[in-house]
């Protein structure tokens, strides 16, 4: 039979957008849960800070939150009171992002605004260095008493971790980019003026843009 000889297709089924904290088919408010790994040498540092972490996830966001210490896991559940579809996805980055070095204080942007990322990558992934060459290029990244970290940080406006031969990169995209480039060039050899000169151009071209 030709598409012709067929019928008109019926009309598209139109459905209303579900609001958050709408009840599913079963009448009940969906639960979701996030799941986030602590690694072995960050359970410390959590166990003292765990009331800074709590109050935002649970009194701003409405969530659930405990630490299973049989599985070494932050877990992240959702509440009747949940009202934002994405705090679930907000408070384990948020978590994530303290367990992987970041001060609280920086971490809790990621709960405030919507553009903010983590980005990672390894001293590897640019350019294999082994023994003083790596030692070297970790304190090439660092600077004498952190200056140089500092710089990339605050002409960037990221906050950036290095953790041994880690790199983690706190930001909004377009930023992260930009601090991820110029710590990709010091690692390669290049000198720390010759980064901050070119740092200091593209700064000020995002800027104007």
């Amino acid at each position: 039979m030709d598409a012709d000889d067929a019928g008109p297709l019926p009309d598209k089924p139109k459905f209303a957008p579900l609001a958050p904290g709408d009840k599913g088919a079963g009448g009940e408010a969906k639960v979701e849960f996030r799941r986030v790994p602590v690694p072995q040498h960050r359970m410390t540092p959590l166990k003292t800070a765990w009331m800074e972490l709590y109050k935002p996830i649970t009194e701003n966001l409405k969530l659930d939150m405990r630490m299973n210490l049989k599985t070494k896991k932050v877990e992240l559940k959702s509440t009747p009171q949940t009202t934002a579809s994405d705090a679930l996805q907000k408070a384990a980055d948020f978590v994530h992002a303290y367990l992987l070095g970041f001060e609280i204080r920086d971490a809790i942007a990621l709960l405030r605004l919507d553009d903010l990322y983590v980005e990672c990558f390894e001293i590897k992934d640019v350019k294999t260095l082994r023994g003083e060459h790596l030692s070297r290029c970790i304190g090439r990244l660092a600077g004498k008493d952190g200056k140089t970290k500092f710089t990339i940080e605050n002409a960037t406006r990221t906050r950036i971790v290095l953790a041994d031969t880690r790199i983690h990169i706190l930001g909004s995209f377009q930023n992260i980019r930009v601090a991820r480039d110029a710590l990709c060039a010091l690692i390669l050899g290049s000198p720390a003026s010759k980064v901050y000169s070119k740092l200091r151009s593209t700064c000020s071209r995002l800027n104007d843009s």
